[in-house]
């Protein structure tokens, strides 16, 4: 069998997460209309921001805006996450940075499921911010073993899913007939169920020691817990969603509003109460409730530096440090009051984002380059290019997720009261351990995009190789 008869990662990828929508929308109606929300806010910043609108043009940012969306799922056990990895595997999909969300009061340990190639990525950037359960966090030994007794006996994935990942493994890829069947059985991973596994007792147990850890433990499998799509203004679109009858958390997570977007923004609705069953010893069904499930919105900027970075931790510190609270709907004024006092001090422009290795760019030869090129020669620097129009930059956009922003969209749907305290130390190795495999660094596909852009440039200008 050749590899021409078999179908792309990228489109199975992008099968799946149009799948996962439809399936979603479904079970959430309400995300339907974040949905529609979210395509309004967009269209009113391009047709009022022509600026906005031709950068994304130029980068092709434009073209994914409408499918651009992430999920999220939590599992319990190595075995859970190590078949994750082999799925999302099958969608060209590696896992990239590792988040600790325990020091932030969340027991869990994360990475993120995407595509770590611009191209790739402009096919379909589905992205899965997938957690694992950091058994060790629950303090009571019996509440413990109760919890490692309920994963170990649960099967999250059909027997035809797995059969479908092996043969994608055996044989390099998966036929046209093979991938449509792989997206149908996947998503019954991912697919709500309102059946619990557990008494109305456990689950109760499991709750009061973390809402999360009630929601990864006590149901058949793991199930979607929220899908993201992606604004272009997430001030507006939070601004707008009471007026849509859509509830939103109290802070928008992450930067600040700035005219040059840095990492990632996000707000959420609130989670959502759904009735469940739970299963008594003598066999009867008893109704209660579940809160796990939401809609998100995301709003992407430049991808920063190891500089960058420790610039954007240190502001956002000293924001924190100086509010001495969780941002809540009650301090959320003086909050952003904060947050935009301290990031004065983060440039708000592309070109000082660039000459001062702040955030990661793009680079592209323009016509007057092109039709110079017979002119050019080794002596061309970067920066003589730039200052000539011969080479013009855009933003990277930001791919990957914020530990305090996925860990704040998590607290805020759990509860004003379900703030924890975890001291455990970082257990990367750990989370390797069980994923199978080391996590991509992030920071690290930045730099080769980034490398690659000046290398399409100094071939298209005939020129060597170019450094910033």
């Amino acid at each position: 069998m050749t590899a021409q008869q078999f179908v792309s990662p990228n489109e199975i990828r992008s099968r799946f997460s149009l799948a996962m929508s439809e399936m979603y929308q479904k079970e959430v109606p309400l995300y339907g209309e974040l949905l529609a929300l979210v395509a309004e806010t967009n269209r009113q910043v391009l047709s009022s921001n022509s600026e906005l609108a031709h950068q994304l043009q130029i980068t092709g940012e434009i073209e994914r805006l409408a499918m651009e969306r992430h999920g999220a799922i939590r599992v319990g056990t190595a075995e859970e996450l190590t078949t994750l990895r082999r799925l999302f595997n099958v969608m060209g999909m590696s896992p990239v940075g590792y988040y600790d969300l325990a020091p932030a009061g969340v027991p869990v340990h994360s990475t993120a499921f995407r595509a770590v190639h611009e191209q790739d990525l402009q096919a379909s950037p589905f992205r899965v911010f997938t957690s694992l359960l950091r058994l060790e966090l629950i303090e009571q030994p019996e509440l413990r073993a109760l919890a490692q007794r309920l994963l170990e006996r649960r099967h999250i994935f059909t027997s035809r899913a797995l059969a479908l990942i092996e043969q994608h493994e055996n044989q390099g890829g998966l036929t046209a007939g093979q991938a449509d069947e792989f997206v149908e059985q996947a998503l019954e991973t991912f697919r709500w169920h309102s059946q619990a596994t557990v008494s109305a007792a456990e689950y109760q147990q499991l709750h009061d020691q973390h809402r999360l850890i009630a929601d990864v433990v006590a149901f058949k499998g793991p199930h979607i817990n929220h899908l993201t799509p992606r604004t272009l203004d997430i001030d507006a679109a939070q601004s707008t969603m009471p007026q849509r009858g859509i509830t939103p958390k109290a802070v928008i997570e992450g930067p600040p509003r700035r005219r040059c977007p840095i990492l990632l923004r996000q707000t959420s609705f609130k989670a959502l109460v759904e009735q469940v069953a739970f299963v008594e010893s003598d066999g009867a069904s008893v109704m209660g409730q579940h809160t796990a499930r939401f809609g998100e919105i995301e709003q992407r900027g430049v991808a920063l530096t190891p500089e960058g970075r420790a610039l954007y931790d240190r502001l956002l510190q000293a924001t924190n440090d100086a509010l001495q609270a969780t941002p809540s709907e009650g301090n959320a004024a003086r909050y952003y009051q904060l947050l935009q006092a301290n990031f004065q001090s983060f440039p708000d422009d592309y070109p000082a984002l660039r000459e001062q290795r702040l955030a990661w760019f793009r680079y592209f030869p323009t016509e007057l380059g092109l039709a110079a090129k017979d002119r050019l020669d080794e002596s061309w620097t970067l920066e003589r290019l730039i200052a000539e129009d011969y080479i013009r930059f855009q933003p990277l956009v930001y791919e990957d997720f914020l530990p305090v922003s996925a860990a704040g969209i998590f607290q805020s749907n759990l509860g004003d009261n379900a703030q924890a305290h975890y001291n455990a130390t970082s257990s990367r190795g750990v989370f390797e351990q069980a994923l199978g495999t080391k996590v991509v660094d992030e920071l690290a596909l930045y730099r080769q995009t980034q490398q690659r852009s000046l290398q399409a440039c100094a071939q298209a200008l005939g020129l060597g190789a170019l450094e910033t």
